[in-house]
């Protein structure tokens, strides 16, 4: 029986972004989420094997496209990026908003509209696959700096990865997971599994790995910026139980700036 299942393969880019390429096995279709070094991704390209047919963009940032001139000339990859993008990303061959689709091979991806990291923020769901890649949208124990609009932006963000299944695998742009358990321990420092995950997260650095990708239902039980619901999270910040999620995240992201 054929493999149908994506294949997935993440390396380490610049000093801390995450690389990520996804092929569909069923077509040989294969594509780039970010760019952020050309030549951390050519690598895994020739390590792989793997035929680069897409680049597809989470958000404008350089350390998210500088690398794509360099890889669209030796692969000729279709570049889709946010059409809230404009022309800060390079040699865009199509741009996607809100409720759009793309595909790679035989795989689709929804197309949201995340923004609060930056406005033109998106996020590929690829529902089938149950795989979703946020960029600096949502991090493993953490989320991304609010550097655009107001916090709560970034919560209602957040708060549509809440009701997907619990299974889902997210994939985010950066390494920062240690920096995160830290500051996830200081605002629950009683959470049982953020501190078995915290713990985990150590021994994956001792041994050259990072906790990504990851799941939700991982995130919704560690992670402080999705469990701003719950009471412990708004009395960490000063608020009462029952505090509206919007105030107690941007509670949280305040103070995780000043950390």
């Amino acid at each position: 029986m054929p493999e149908t299942r994506p294949q997935i393969r993440t390396f380490p880019c610049r000093s801390d972004n995450i690389g990520v390429l996804m092929r569909d096995p069923a077509t040989g279709a294969c594509a780039a989420i970010d760019v952020p070094e050309a030549a951390a991704v050519l690598r895994a390209l020739d390590e792989t094997g793997w035929t680069l047919t897409d680049i597809l963009v989470t958000h404008r940032h350089g350390d998210h496209v500088e690398g794509i001139p360099e890889v669209k000339a030796r692969t000729r990859a279709r570049v889709t990026a946010p059409a809230r993008s404009s022309s800060a990303v390079p040699q865009v061959d199509a741009t996607v908003r809100e409720g759009d689709v793309v595909t790679v091979g035989s795989l689709a991806a929804a197309v949201w509209e995340t923004p609060g990291h930056c406005d033109d923020h998106v996020t590929y769901w690829f529902e089938e696959a149950g795989i979703a890649f946020a960029g600096d949208t949502l991090f493993t124990l953490g989320c991304g700096r609010v550097l655009e609009g107001p916090p709560q932006v970034l919560w209602r963000s957040l708060a549509r990865f809440l009701p997907l299944p619990d299974e889902t695998v997210i994939y985010s742009g950066h390494d920062y997971v240690l920096s995160n358990a830290r500051f996830a321990l200081a605002a629950e420092p009683e959470n049982r599994n953020l501190k078995d995950r915290a713990a985990l997260a150590e021994k994956a650095k001792a041994e050259g790995r990072v906790l990504v990708p990851t799941t939700l239902a991982e995130e919704k039980a560690t992670n402080p910026f999705l469990r701003a619901t719950e009471p412990a999270l708004a009395r960490a910040v000063g608020l009462e139980p029952g505090a509206d999620p919007a105030a107690v995240f941007t509670a949280l992201r305040e103070w995780k700036n000043r950390f």
